[in-house]
């Protein structure tokens, strides 16, 4: 009697995942691997390969277990890797393609304002509005402590207008009153009034910066809403930190590597801005002993910080929506049947 395919599910932190391959279990044999190892560590590359070269089929969250070619390599067993989203760009798609993995996604989102647009307001008014910080002190015994920043009439910067950032940007007009100031490395007005007008906004709505230092110069709160590339890697750097208002917010539920780590840690413990809220980072998750763990943020002079651990995608629906066309493309893959959403 052969035996069963095996399937691994990678950094299923919320422990959900399983649940709907139930129906799966008497044709493949499932494993659940909730911690995540960083390949980029000559460690835990071994770990990660001695870990999962035993598996048929794989499920990678998107984004947290990168898989380069050197790690498709190191995998001959592996037939198919299973992703949640319509992209991951931490997939070398190519070396699949060349080691006859078959790689596929998940549509499914569930319908109205994008999860990563509620979760970058979540921060906005968390972090504007101490709600974290008063929170504890209320819980601890104390009361009052320092004032909230009023959004309304606020200059809103949006590094990036593309689907998200035109929607925190409509959020900040109609619900707040803000202005919007967009700026990217090839935004022209006339692309800014497109995005206003998909927005079902006035034209004039949004408008694109005249520089990028004019961007940081006039904004109240910066949000960050570009993909990551090898081009924009880095595209937040100390000189336009240096740019920002005292009082000014920086927002970020993109790419952790977008922002220079060392240049905002810098310019955080300084105090030179007022704040900075954050849901992702580089490396994920953070290790214990990260400064963005340990520092006693807004005390002695340091901003304030609010953190999440990436929620910006976080939400049930979703996530339980995206495992469920999972479960449906391995059934189709164990069936022999065409896969949906192949992304090679």
């Amino acid at each position: 009697m052969a035996s069963k395919p095996k399937f691994a599910i990678l950094d299923d932190y919320q422990n959900i995942a399983r649940t709907h391959f139930a129906h799966l279990e008497d044709r493949v044999e499932i494993t659940s691997f909730p911690e995540t190892l960083d390949p980029r560590d000559p460690t835990q590359q071994d770990a990660l390969i001695q870990r999962l070269l035993p598996f048929d089929a794989i499920l990678a969250m998107r984004e947290r277990t990168p898989f380069a070619a050197s790690t498709i390599t190191a995998l001959p067993n592996l037939k198919l890797l299973l992703t949640t989203g319509t992209r991951n760009l931490s997939l070398d798609i190519d070396a699949f393609t060349q080691h006859g993995v078959a790689v596929a996604g998940t549509e499914g989102r569930p319908p109205g304002v994008n999860s990563t647009v509620q979760h970058t307001w979540a921060l906005i008014l968390g972090l504007a509005r101490h709600v974290a910080r008063d929170d504890a002190a209320v819980k601890a015994g104390g009361w009052q402590g320092s004032l909230g920043m009023t959004l309304s009439g606020k200059k809103l910067g949006l590094l990036g207008l593309g689907k998200l950032g035109s929607q925190v940007g409509k959020i900040a007009v109609q619900a707040f009153g803000m202005q919007v100031l967009a700026w990217s490395t090839n935004l022209t007005q006339e692309k800014a009034d497109e995005q206003a007008r998909a927005q079902d906004l006035p034209v004039g709505s949004f408008v694109a910066a005249s520089s990028k230092e004019e961007f940081f110069r006039q904004a109240d709160i910066v949000s960050v809403h570009s993909v990551l590339s090898d081009r924009s890697r880095g595209i937040v750097g100390a000189a336009d930190l240096a740019q920002m208002k005292p009082q000014a917010l920086i927002i970020n539920t993109s790419r952790g590597p977008l922002v220079d780590e060392a240049a905002l840690l810098d310019t955080l413990r300084a105090g030179r801005i007022r704040g900075a809220a954050l849901d992702v980072f580089d490396p994920e998750p953070l290790p214990l002993d990260s400064p963005w763990r340990t520092t006693a943020w807004g005390r002695e002079g340091r901003s304030e910080v609010l953190l999440t651990p990436h929620m910006g995608y976080g939400e049930e629906d979703l996530l339980n929506g995206w495992y469920r066309e999972v479960a449906e493309n391995l059934e189709r893959w164990l069936n022999g049947d065409e896969l949906w959403r192949k992304m090679n």
